[in-house]
């Protein structure tokens, strides 16, 4: 049975290289070369067996790492910090492979974060077409009234575009010490769109944990600790998305 054929820049992504995105632009900028000949064109196809070389560097395919992390506040989204700041890859210095986080959590957000060094699966889940569920509980301060909660269940308009209709739920209100807990369910991952949404509003959150991911969530971790995904769990995130093109 001979080896299957696939897009150059969707290989390089599933080599944990860089995202499928980045790589069309290095092939289109010359710098990617399979068996020793330069592609430019895009819609090349190529084996994973192919001799490819990326910025001049051989790739290779690892075996895939996903991981659940309960990433606390105070930590930043990102594999490094120029300010010496902890990165969520500091929580893992014993995994050899290089791993990146799959989207963002803000620096003051804490909670569900999938690391991973799977390019595909990274496009996969973050790119805007595929309409994976994410769940927020959050603490703001104000009395969040139902109309508002009606406007952000439409949409409501951001300095970057309508939002996509979210699901809204009050847990408790008090009165006294004019605070709102609330549960809010969005498709999308714009930069800290949850604390905008509501500062449109005028509520400022005070704190804010992702606690779903589509069917994940953090049962059993505390933060700072993580698990890896099981093969059942891969496979459901990966239909998720497909089904929400």
């Amino acid at each position: 049975m001979s080896e299957e054929l696939d897009r150059l820049q969707k290989v390089i992504a599933k080599s944990g290289h860089t995202s499928r995105r980045k790589a069309e632009k290095l092939i289109e900028e010359g710098k990617v070369y399979v068996n020793q000949k330069q592609v430019t064109e895009l819609g090349t196809k190529v084996r994973e067996s192919d001799y490819i070389v990326v910025e001049g560097i051989p790739l290779e395919m690892p075996n895939k790492l996903y991981i659940l992390f309960h990433k606390p506040t105070k930590v930043i989204t990102s594999v490094s910090d120029d300010k010496g700041r902890t990165v969520v890859t500091d929580f893992f210095k014993d995994i050899k492979t290089r791993i990146f986080p799959v989207g963002r959590l803000d620096y003051d957000t804490s909670g569900l974060l999938i690391l991973t060094n799977d390019g595909e699966f990274t496009n996969l889940m973050t790119h805007p077409k595929y309409k994976i569920q994410k769940k927020y509980v959050a603490k703001l301060k104000g009395y969040l009234l139902r109309e508002e909660v009606k406007q952000l269940e439409k949409g409501i308009k951001l300095e970057d575009g309508l939002t996509q209709p979210a699901i809204v739920k009050v847990k408790s209100q008090d009165r006294e010490r004019n605070v709102t807990h609330v549960e809010i369910t969005i498709t999308e991952g714009r930069n800290r769109q949850v604390r905008r949404m509501f500062s449109h509003f005028g509520h400022e959150v005070v704190k804010l944990s992702r606690v779903e991911y589509g069917p994940l969530n953090l049962k059993g971790l505390n933060a700072g600790q993580g698990r890896t995904l099981s093969p059942h769990e891969i496979k459901v995130m990966r239909h998720l998305a497909q089904d929400g093109k």
